[in-house]
């Protein structure tokens, strides 16, 4: 049966969350305090309303995210996959583009997606806020008046600014050369970093996924640890600090037998090879789970980019097998 680019989606966010152990993060066998696993289903199931709309050209993406961030919100009730969201939104637009086109699924196609944003787009995505709280860092001291936090109150400043949401993206991938931080140890917002840079670190952890063996939930465990092994995580460092997300990822290259981290993701993770996904120790990840957990530790971006991952190695045949 041929699948369609919104089932993929939906399918790449029941199994990003099934897939275990993704340390500090809810998966099949982990609930965190304040967050629980069918949170997540709930939450896959409600935003498929805005994946359709992604999946529909005439549909802007922003208001397509937006409707997919109020579905996820009002069926788990909560935050479950913001993040993933950002992320399948342009790919699934892409996907459809590229297939009336004669072509296939590539950075290059979504790249054209993110560049074709507008302010409008921007103004939508500002408003997702108000659905759901997010934890975000500070903006730039220059860019206060386009805070996230801001919700629909942004929508003047963005407008005067011409700013578009790539625009918006850019600030968060490069707060240290967006002007007025002088926060060189900041770690980048990751998935703004994906809507700038054409996805590298979805497309090269979905060829991870699909060139590995086993079920899928187990491919996008070893994908998760070399993501996490790869770069610092935004949500660890937005929660706990950046030398902290950057402690964490050392522990997780240490499992790996990799040396560590990349400290200023400019080579997206580079330092991480398949090889070292593919031998990854689950069982000796479990340990890494706990005392992630214990430790309040919560790489919520690097599972999104897992999510990612996943719909790209779907839409490039990695299949659920019986």
């Amino acid at each position: 049966m041929t699948s369609t680019p919104v089932d993929d989606a939906t399918l790449a966010l029941l199994l990003e969350v099934a897939g275990t152990p993704k340390p500090g993060n809810v998966d099949r066998r982990r609930d965190l305090d304040d967050l629980r696993f069918e949170a997540f289903l709930g939450g896959a199931v409600g935003a498929r309303r805005g994946l359709e709309l992604a999946a529909a050209e005439e549909a802007e993406i922003g208001r397509a995210f937006e409707r997919g961030v109020a579905g996820m919100a009002a069926r788990a009730g909560t935050n479950t996959q913001f993040g993933c969201l950002l992320l399948l939104v342009p790919l699934v637009r892409a996907t459809v583009a590229e297939g009336e086109a004669g072509g296939a699924l590539s950075p290059a196609g979504v790249d054209r997606v993110t560049r074709a944003a507008t302010v409008d787009d921007a103004v939508s995505f500002y408003r997702a806020f108000e659905h759901v709280d997010v934890a975000v860092a500070d903006p730039p001291t220059d860019a206060a008046a386009l805070d996230v936090r801001r919700g629909s109150d942004a929508a003047p400043a963005l407008r005067e600014r011409d700013a578009t949401l790539r625009d918006v993206m850019a600030l968060s991938a490069d707060p240290a050369g967006s002007g007025g931080s002088d926060d060189t140890e900041r770690v980048p917002d990751r998935n703004a970093q994906e809507w700038v840079e054409g996805f590298p670190r979805t497309f090269r952890a979905a060829e991870w996924i699909r060139d590995d063996e086993g079920p899928l939930t187990d491919r996008a465990a070893r994908a998760f640890l070399g993501l996490l092994a790869g770069e610092p995580d935004t949500l660890v460092a937005a929660n706990h600090g950046p030398e902290t997300a950057r402690e964490v990822s050392d522990r997780v290259a240490a499992l790996l037998g990799r040396d560590g981290a990349d400290s200023d993701g400019g080579a997206a993770g580079s330092g991480v090879d398949a090889a070292a996904v593919h031998g990854a120790d689950l069982e000796a990840a479990e340990e890494l789970a706990a005392a992630f957990a214990d430790e309040g530790v919560n790489p919520g971006t690097t599972a999104d980019i897992t999510c990612a991952s996943l719909y790209v190695a779907l839409r490039r045949g990695a299949e659920v097998a019986p």
